[in-house]
């Protein structure tokens, strides 16, 4: 099964075990599932990658987070069935996209240059869905769900802001390089070769599933 980030098999049997208000193991299982998401890792580092000031990394980052709460709590609660393998390889494709946006090219190809933060709200939106597929398999007890998915919620912006704050420290030791410059371009390659590979792997899960 082609997951760019499943759920662990012991996460899985704590999810469809439960029953009641499990808000604490329901906000860990949100965070831990966003710090190993590396799809949503790679699409926070092409945003964050040319942004200096910490006012735009929190603006962007607000935008993304708007976006993927909407769609996790809307796509879990009214029961919206999305294929997972499609929405994974459209978030495969944000990542893509960042890469390209980055690099220029965007601008380039298009005469003009994209709404950036619209594009993150989009993409957002999409990787809401991503989440949502990922609990939609599960029989989640009705009892206390609203509760347990608003508390999965907040543990995904716990392990958002966790990563995060990990790749601005990881970010910030970079720029002071010399080497950040020469590599920059090089980079954003890397994430639009990295972001069409995770596309691709999604198809072939679509395809062959």
């Amino acid at each position: 099964m082609a997951f760019a980030h499943g759920v662990a098999g012991g996460d899985q049997l704590f999810i469809e075990q439960s029953t009641g208000s499990q808000l604490g193991p329901f906000a860990y299982l949100g965070a831990k599932h966003m710090v190993t998401g590396y799809d949503h890792l790679l699409f926070l580092v092409g945003v964050i990658f040319f942004l200096f000031r910490m006012r735009d990394v929190a603006t962007y980052v607000s935008l993304f987070a708007l976006g993927h709460s909407a769609t996790l709590l809307y796509g879990v609660l009214s029961g919206t069935d999305v294929n997972p393998f499609l929405v994974d390889a459209v978030i495969g494709l944000s990542v893509a996209y960042k890469g390209f946006d980055n690099l220029g090219l965007l601008k380039r190809w298009l005469g003009f240059q994209p709404n950036t933060k619209a594009a993150v709200l989009l993409f957002g939106l999409v990787h809401g869905f991503g989440l949502a597929t990922k609990l939609q398999d599960f029989k989640l007890d009705p009892e206390g769900l609203i509760g347990n998915i608003l508390a999965f919620n907040v543990g995904v912006e716990i392990g958002q802001f966790l990563a995060l704050g990990m790749i601005l420290i990881a970010m910030g030791f970079w720029r002071r390089t010399a080497s950040f410059t020469r590599h920059a371009r090089l980079a954003n390659i890397a994430l639009v070769i990295a972001g069409f590979a995770l596309a691709a792997y999604q198809v072939h899960g679509f395809s062959h599933g």
